[in-house]
């Protein structure tokens, strides 16, 4: 009888070892630099005091130096320092951007939560302005960093103006790093927690404004809230409105100008050494369904290598955008991409060779949209730009033959062998392709090639040689090859190499496609380390990043892939955007 006690206090010693090393692993998880991997997306204190009408908003919901700490973890052992080094100026020039000293003034107290907006102002004549919101560790830090800060500038000869504003102390003087010019500034302490620094004493009083009125402030927005909670998971939370998409995120001016879209948000997640974006472009109303169509499946056919690879459904109708206060295209968008249209035998697309040379142009269908007649498809807006960019960089005739005539799905693979495109066998029909070239002077030849046929196109000049005036050259425009139930379509015979050799397929493009994990969707893009940084060597976000970096971030940039598609069971209308960028 006497064991029982025994075994019983036993068991609850066990048990309660047990709860301790569960709750100390739980605590040394949370505190480690890779629980950034995990980091529940939130709105933070300061979206409080940022309106809804601010242009963009950046909220960092990890404290700065975590940063730092997430690179040299997930680094390969002998980069560990320079990962970290990186964030670290990159962090310290972004501070350093609002004439604030990361390292001297904040590194000892700033929190979890770090904000900066971005606010237009209405008047035309009134420069914009910006708002950093800081969250304190302890109530002391805070208030003892604004008694340093504002000592320090005034010792440097600046005025300072000390008012209260809505029951709270405002300051407000000029300040700057040394060396640098002195800007307007203007601070605020919130319940000994939050410190709020503006551009201006009338930034700072919009701001206090704003967090008396739900109906003005980003905490209060339930459309904000819903796509937090839909994003799920992030240490950034971005937030932006149509008029900073083309001059902060270099999107095109159709899509800011557009009256459907409402804004952008978008969550950073680290995954490894993968940055993560997940984001909603918000609409007004439902985009068309546009789905990627499985059959044929253009990827198992794929061999050979690729430097850039994308999937697209519908380009015909993608590439051809409605002209602003036009009626669009969503119905016949959403018609196309079905799996029976997108098995047709090209009498439709036939049409598109018209009489004129070279004129592929697709009529637009007679379809409804449950989309105002007087609104451009947003599907068309956003893809068109780009897929009419990536066309003019191919050489020859084909690529945008093929495109204007093909209802997708539509495979692009771009190496030093050339370019590649993949249709289904009769989309578009090689009869109305023909009669096309054939208009330009060029001539269709089948030429047998390690056992396989292709469909040549090919160019005839007269040849230079004096000593034989009747030779004639052929230069290749354009050649086709079927093989297994997929139309390849190339510049020319070297960029079929690896399907007429049976070469391994590129495994690493699609390795980044699959990370994607959203092979539904009508876009996606998978870029290799070159072709992803000549890509964000031209947006102005990362030109950016580079210049508060202090150093160039190409170099980092391993790949990139990227993914759009609609999202039916969000509770509001929104395009799912989807990117993956690999860093090392």
């Amino acid at each position: 009888m006497k064991i029982r006690p025994f075994l019983a206090a036993i068991l609850a010693v066990a048990v309660t070892l047990l709860l301790i090393g569960a709750a100390g692993w739980v605590v040394l998880w949370r505190s480690s630099p890779l629980a950034l991997q995990h980091q529940p997306l939130t709105l933070p204190l300061a979206a409080r005091f940022i309106p809804r009408q601010a242009s963009l908003s950046l909220h960092l919901l990890v404290p700065p130096d975590q940063l730092g700490a997430y690179a040299r973890a997930v680094a390969p052992p002998r980069q560990r320092r320079h990962a970290a080094a990186a964030l670290e100026q990159l962090r310290d020039g972004a501070f350093a951007a609002a004439g604030l000293d990361y390292a001297e003034e904040l590194a000892g107290w700033v929190g979890e939560e770090s904000s900066v907006a971005l606010l237009t102002p209405a008047g035309a004549s009134q420069p914009a302005g910006w708002l950093l919101a800081l969250r304190s560790r302890e109530s002391e830090g805070a208030r003892r960093f604004l008694q340093r800060f504002w000592q320090t500038r005034s010792l440097a000869g600046n005025e300072l103006q000390v008012s209260t504003y809505r029951g709270m102390g405002l300051i407000s003087g000029r300040g700057a790093l040394l060396g640098q010019n002195a800007l307007p500034l203007a601070t605020a302490l919130i319940d000994d927690r939050l410190v709020l620094i503006a551009s201006g004493r009338g930034v700072l009083e919009q701001a206090l404004d704003v967090s008396q009125i739900d109906e003005l402030n980003q905490a209060g927005d339930p459309r904000l809230a819903t796509a937090v909670a839909t994003l799920g998971q992030g240490v950034a939370l971005v937030v932006a409105r149509p008029d900073s998409f083309t001059p902060w995120l270099a999107a095109s001016p159709f899509v800011a100008a557009q009256q459907e879209v409402l804004g952008l948000v978008a969550a950073l997640a680290p995954r490894g050494r993968t940055l993560d974006l997940n984001g909603r472009l918000e609409l007004r109303h439902a985009p068309a369904a546009l789905a990627l169509t499985p059959t044929p499946d253009l990827l198992a056919g794929l061999q050979g290598p690729s430097d850039s690879l994308a999937m697209i459904q519908n380009p015909a109708l993608l590439s051809a955008p409605a002209a602003p206060g036009t009626a669009a295209s969503a119905a016949a968008i959403a018609t196309a991409s079905s799996p029976d249209s997108a098995g047709s035998d090209g009498d439709a697309t036939d049409s598109a060779a018209a009489d004129g040379d070279g004129d592929t142009t697709i009529p637009s269908p007679e379809a409804t949209s449950s989309v105002p007649a007087d609104i451009p498809d947003v599907w068309s807006e956003l893809v068109a730009p780009v897929l009419a960019q990536a066309l003019a960089s191919l050489p020859g005739v084909l690529p945008p033959l093929v495109v204007a005539q093909d209802p997708g799905p539509l495979l692009l693979s771009h190496s030093s062998r050339g370019w590649l495109l993949a249709t289904a066998p009769d989309s578009p029909a090689i009869a109305s392709i023909s009669d096309v070239l054939a208009r330009k002077g060029l001539i269709a030849a089948p030429l047998s090639r390690n056992g396989k046929t292709l469909q040549l196109w090919t160019q005839l000049t007269a040849g230079n040689s004096r000593s034989h005036p009747d030779q004639l050259d052929a230069a290749i425009a354009g050649a086709r090859l079927d093989q297994r139930g997929v139309a390849w379509w190339s510049e020319g015979i070297t960029a079929l190499t690896g399907l007429l050799e049976g070469a391994a397929p590129p495994s690493e493009r699609l390795a980044q496609l699959q990370g994607l994990e959203d092979q539904a969707a009508p876009l996606q893009w998978a870029m290799a380390a070159p072709s992803a940084r000549a890509l964000l060597a031209r947006w102005d976000p990362w030109l950016l990043l580079t210049g508060l970096a202090g150093e160039p971030l190409a170099p980092t940039v391993q790949g990139l892939a990227v993914s759009l598609e609609s999202d039916p069971a969000a509770a509001a209308p929104a395009l799912r955007l989807h990117g993956r960028l690999e860093l090392g």
